[in-house]
């Protein structure tokens, strides 16, 4: 399976922050935002990644991430002209999707658990498509699935002004192959993007849609605001600064993948121990 990391858009929600820079390179709390989805997708045991983003910051994020091979991945670069809907990662992915199948997260989308590994790696090999579900207080800011009497998902719909359920679908989506075919055919919804809301439904018609419903001690933080943009960097300060454990660190993640070497996480170090981060990576390669 390969990896997306969708990585564009304007950020007009956090202007005037994102007048210069784009919101997936800001950081919570001490690492890049983009770090944050990217150990998502590696956890998951994807290592052949693209991400895409505009033609401004593309080269940003090469400079941050490069061609992956020091964290034992495959790092590819695409350029979205213009954000006219999450679907259209996999038109843009198509060739280096090829005959695979694929994970799409969203730059700006956090996760954190016990067992999201263990979770995540469950659907490397999905016959349809893969979503989850997460309960929100304010469902009508994002795509809602509604659900019947047995659990089973029976709607899902885009940002609705009257939500069928407190369930949030966050930004982080499982597809088999077909989702290159299901994309290219899609027309723009009302609001002039094609919307990965009709690939679900797609995938849902026909029965192939399956959602998982996230479980309440797993955090998912949506970055979209002034609000949440400080709150997520709150968040993962109390946890790494009580805890002693990095979250989205991807050094550490390729480490206990096994797609790096104890020697290969040193050296990542080294040039890292001023901040204090490499610190933190020697104390992994040393226990």
């Amino acid at each position: 399976m390969k990896g997306i990391i969708l990585a564009g858009g304007s950020g007009t929600r956090l202007h005037p922050l994102t007048l210069a820079i784009s919101k997936q390179l800001m950081p919570i709390y001490n690492k890049p935002m983009i770090y944050y989805p990217l150990s998502v997708l590696m956890m998951a045991g994807i290592n052949e990644i693209l991400i895409i983003s505009t033609p401004h910051d593309l080269p940003h994020f090469e400079r941050l991430l490069g061609n992956g091979k020091k964290l034992g991945c495959k790092f590819s670069y695409a350029v979205q002209e213009i954000p006219n809907g999450l679907a259209q990662a996999f038109v843009i992915g198509e060739k280096f999707i090829g005959n695979d199948k694929v994970a799409l997260v969203l730059g700006d989308n956090i996760f954190y658990g016990a067992g999201l590994g263990r979770l995540l790696q469950q659907h490397q090999n999905p016959d349809g498509g893969v979503v989850f579900a997460y309960h929100v207080s304010d469902p009508e800011r994002y795509g809602v699935v509604e659900f019947d009497k047995n659990g089973k998902a029976v709607s899902i719909e885009e940002k609705p002004k009257q939500p069928k359920s407190n369930y949030a679908v966050p930004g982080l989506y499982f597809y088999d192959n077909r989702v290159v075919q299901i994309a290219k055919n899609l027309k723009p919804s009302a609001r002039g993007e094609y919307e990965i809301t009709d690939v679900n439904k797609h995938y849902l018609q026909q029965g192939k849609l399956q959602v998982g419903v996230l479980d309440r001690g797993t955090a998912w933080l949506d970055t979209g605001t002034f609000g949440s943009l400080m709150q997520a960097g709150q968040y993962v300060q109390v946890i790494e600064e009580r805890q002693g454990l990095s979250i989205g660190c991807i050094e550490e993640i390729a480490y206990r993948m096994n797609y790096i070497n104890k020697e290969q996480l040193i050296e990542l170090a080294k040039p890292l121990l001023k901040s204090g981060y490499g610190d933190y990576l020697m104390k992994m390669a040393n226990q």
